[in-house]
């Protein structure tokens, strides 16, 4: 893989970390099309039953490179067509049953939000700063931003965020349950590695228990809205029966079953 997005899998857990430090982790066309590579590998991998995303340098990711579109791409055609690259590695990711978690330390904005908004758990630093800011430049929201940041935190708070010249600060992000937890560092390299510490910490808590079935249980949320309510309740049931057939349920099942016959006694 190119060495704009390292890769890495070990002991059920893949890693794949932004590796632009120099241009904040911005997407240029490189990078656009090793994400797109990556995470369809990260997803399709039998070994492969948690992933994490994170950066390299003191931001996790400032959307799109707006210096390089402007010097290498001459209309509006070739960045759509860029952006629907970057949008098969985000459906990649939402669309898959492995969790995933991003550590997001320093600045998100722009078409990050829509790469952070891909996980599942979000963990940001204290001194984290995470917005829209695309109007700023006169562009609109991409990389499933749009579609993501509203489910995410509603309608009213994902329109105040877009259209506002806005960075949220990481208790904020918190509150509006855009991320999931903030962790603190003596200075930005130690917090950026506290980040990445806890979000380590999350995937090791997934890869330790039911790992197929946090990653069933993450399909099924993020799965919802394209059916209706009864469809939902049949889809439930169909899986929760599926995964009842599993050698990991049945162990944890009789574990569970044996456990509680002790108890009684």
């Amino acid at each position: 893989m190119s060495d704009v997005i390292l890769f890495h899998v070990e002991e059920g857990m893949a890693r794949l970390t932004l590796n632009r430090p120099a241009r904040l982790n911005a997407f240029n066309a490189e990078l656009a099309h090793a994400w797109r590579d990556v995470t369809h590998e990260a997803t399709s991998r039998s070994d492969v039953k948690a992933i994490l995303i994170d950066a390299v340098g003191p931001a996790f990711c400032a959307g799109g490179d707006v210096i390089d579109m402007s010097t290498t791409m001459g209309s509006g055609a070739e960045i759509t067509a860029l952006a629907e690259v970057i949008n098969s590695g985000i459906r990649s990711l939402t669309e898959s049953a492995v969790p995933v978690v991003a550590a997001a330390h320093g600045t998100t904005a722009g078409g990050g939000l829509g790469i952070l908004l891909s996980s599942d758990y979000a963990v940001v630093g204290s001194r984290s700063r995470l917005g829209s800011l695309y109007a700023n430049i006169g562009l609109t929201p991409d990389l499933s931003v749009s579609a993501q940041l509203a489910r995410a935190v509603g309608q009213r708070r994902a329109l105040q965020l877009v259209l506002q010249d806005r960075l949220l600060t990481a208790e904020e992000a918190v509150e509006w349950g855009l991320v999931a937890e903030a962790v603190s560092g003596a200075d930005a390299t130690d917090e950026a590695d506290a980040v990445r510490a806890r979000a380590e910490e999350i995937a090791r808590f997934w890869l330790a228990g039911a790992a197929d079935a946090y990653g069933h249980a993450k399909r099924l949320v993020r799965s919802q809205p394209e059916r209706t309510f009864v469809e939902q309740l049949s889809e439930e049931a169909r899986s929760i029966g599926a995964s009842l057939e599993t050698p990991e349920a049945q162990a944890r099942i009789a574990a569970f079953a044996s456990s509680a016959a002790r108890a009684g006694r």
